[in-house]
């Protein structure tokens, strides 16, 4: 099956087995891989604007995370670690050793993780707007306590209780939220809405945050015992500013770090461009000149 968004390659959307679950990958292009690893409330579709000036250059790789989109609703395994391994299937299936990763939100810290435990699968890594756990550096932006949708997503069973009925208006404030205003265009508002609405899609995406302490965990334990050696650009926005690259700096071997003006927190919607432009050249110093 095959969807060509404006302004994008055809993009071939794939089933794959990995780790336990069936995913949802959407592929285009040809060369090196990309993979793009998006957060909440997001599928594979945030990357809509992305996708095509990518494929021009390499092969993307745009899972729907465990339990978004159309990729399986389980039961569990909500952790980065799971997560992680999640991910790393995909690429076994799709025959790539290594790739390059772009992640966002609850995509990050998989991100993060698969670097620091398999360097040697990770060439590039880019990093977007989310925290990593307990890791010091966040202190000033988590100074007045965490969002306030954090708490609430955690308690077992409420939110996809409270919600049921209600989807379309919870998400869409997500969205305008997260653009500063601006919000998305209507067909991406409609697939989001549409791959979390319903009882088990919102239990999935609860259960990133239920799994918080547990990915945290994760998290403390592989920086207290390695260095995130891949070559790793951190980018934030509105809210998280440069909270994220101030818990990778420690650990970080080589990281580039860039605040985007006037962008809210969904960057590959809001900022396309500016993201294109800081990505581009990042991602293309590891090609051969």
């Amino acid at each position: 099956m095959s969807r060509t968004p404006p302004h994008a390659a055809p993009i071939e959307l794939r089933r794959i087995e990995t780790n336990g679950i069936c995913a949802n990958v959407a592929v285009a292009g040809t060369g090196p891989a990309v993979v793009l690893l998006h957060g909440f409330p997001h599928t594979w579709r945030l990357w809509s604007e992305i996708i095509g000036p990518l494929s021009a250059h390499y092969r993307v790789i745009a899972p729907d995370l465990r339990g978004f989109g159309d990729t399986s609703r389980a039961p569990d395994g909500y952790d980065v670690g799971t997560l992680a391994a999640d991910t790393a299937g995909i690429l076994d299936a799709l025959g790539e050793p290594t790739a390059a990763v772009i992640a966002i939100d609850a995509g990050t810290p998989v991100a993060v993780l698969l670097a620091l435990r398999h360097p040697d699968r990770v060439r590039r890594l880019v990093v977007m707007e989310a925290l990593l756990g307990a890791l010091p550096g966040a202190q000033d932006f988590l100074a007045a306590g965490p969002p306030w949708w954090f708490g609430f997503h955690a308690v077992p069973g409420l939110a996809e209780t409270v919600l049921l009925g209600q989807e379309a208006r919870y998400i869409e404030w997500f969205l305008t939220t997260g653009t500063c205003g601006r919000g998305v265009r209507a067909d991406i508002r409609d697939a989001f809405v549409d791959a979390y609405t319903g009882h088990e899609s919102l239990r999935c995406a609860f259960s990133y945050y239920r799994a918080l302490p547990t990915s945290a965990h994760q998290i403390d334990h592989a920086a207290a015992t390695g260095r995130l050696t891949t070559p790793t650009l951190a980018l934030g926005a509105h809210p998280v500013g440069d909270a994220l690259a101030r818990q990778l700096r420690p650990i970080a071997e080589n990281l580039t770090a860039h605040v985007i003006p006037d962008c809210g927190h969904i960057i590959p919607l809001d900022r396309p461009q500016q993201l294109l432009n800081l990505m581009t050249p990042f991602l293309a110093a590891e090609r051969p000149a």
